[in-house]
């Protein structure tokens, strides 16, 4: 699939996001990629740069072994899509997780999320990532 040169910029800067922020949890790095307008649509978070940053700074601790598995990165104008599996544990089946960004001005402007646990007792034998 070809993408456009702004979509091209919108998957670099989502993800230079993940390696600087999302995956080492650091949210110290979180001003260079997301808006001071952000807006957080996930059900999991609250609102707003600053409750970003304090969600890594609870997760941080809470899962330091956790991984990030990125599968597929799909670009639709200013919309990146992100398809990952997250091991919070070592031992740990999973969360497959769909990350939806909406870029404006070169800055993360808004998220969305999907999230699932992986099953390992389920009766579908294909991978869910």
């Amino acid at each position: 699939m070809t993408r456009t040169p702004e979509e091209q910029r919108n998957v670099d800067l989502v993800m230079e996001m993940f390696r600087s922020v999302l995956i080492p949890m650091d949210s110290t790095q979180v001003d260079h990629f997301i808006s001071p307008d952000y807006i957080q649509h996930s059900q999991l978070a609250a609102p707003g740069v600053a409750a970003l940053r304090d969600f890594l700074d609870e997760i941080r601790p809470q899962h330091p072994y956790a991984t990030h598995d990125i599968k597929r990165v799909f670009a639709d104008g200013d919309h990146v899509i992100v398809h990952y599996l997250i091991k919070r544990w070592p031992e740990d089946a999973g969360m497959i997780v769909c990350d939806i960004f909406r870029i404006e001005d070169g800055m993360i402007r808004e998220h969305w999320d999907v999230l699932q646990d992986v099953r390992t007792d389920g009766p579908n034998p294909h991978s869910p990532v």
